[in-house]
């Protein structure tokens, strides 16, 4: 029960904010009362803290199984950031914007598991790139993978960058243009060219 709690609170959350959406708003979407709701978790605090730990450990996962499959480097990114995009309804609803806002703690804890995860996924991204001869063999490494977490937080900024103007899709395709044309070697630049125009979405 607690997990399908959880996957119908992500749902919520997501697709409206964690500020907008209420424990009843949650309770009727499961068809039980709050006094039950209440039974697994003490206070919507303690419901959004689990929430984006489960959400978490969904999109961790995920991306586990991408590695795993063992793609380009190149292509692996953009499997990502699919993955990534479908889980977290394309963040129309500014879930970061909110949860820094309203639940600053919790925000602080999720971004610094997510700075560690993918610093170590970034610089494996860039160690098999380099040994594949796709990307610079002069790149910074440690310097790359920061700024590219940087950039990633930085896009879902709506001050910066207002979903009326800009897509979350169209921000994470340029960005990641941007990005692998900045790493690439002339053999990088001619499989992302070629991957680009098999696969424009």
């Amino acid at each position: 029960m607690k997990d399908d709690i959880l996957k119908t609170a992500a749902e919520l959350f997501l697709n409206y904010g964690f500020k907008s959406v209420t424990m009843d708003e949650i309770a009727n979407a499961l068809g039980m009362s709050k006094k039950t709701l209440y039974q697994y978790f003490e206070n919507k605090n303690d419901l959004v803290e689990e929430t984006t730990l489960y959400m978490y450990h969904v999109i961790q996962t995920g991306i586990n199984d991408i590695i795993l499959q063992d793609k380009s480097p190149i292509e692996e990114i953009y499997e990502i950031k699919r993955f990534v995009m479908k889980h977290l309804k394309d963040e129309k609803s500014s879930p970061q914007f909110q949860l820094q806002k309203y639940y600053p703690k919790i925000y602080d804890d999720l971004k610094e598991k997510q700075s560690c995860v993918m610093g170590d996924c970034v610089i494996s991204n860039l160690e098999r790139g380099i040994q594949l001869g796709l990307y610079r063999d002069t790149i910074n490494k440690e310097f790359i993978s920061k700024i590219y977490f940087s950039c990633m937080m930085s896009l879902k900024d709506k001050d910066l960058f207002p979903l009326n103007n800009f897509s979350m899709q169209t921000l994470m395709n340029n960005y990641l243009e941007y990005h692998l044309r900045g790493i690439c070697t002339q053999k990088g630049l001619d499989y992302l060219t070629e991957y680009l125009n098999n696969n424009q979405s």
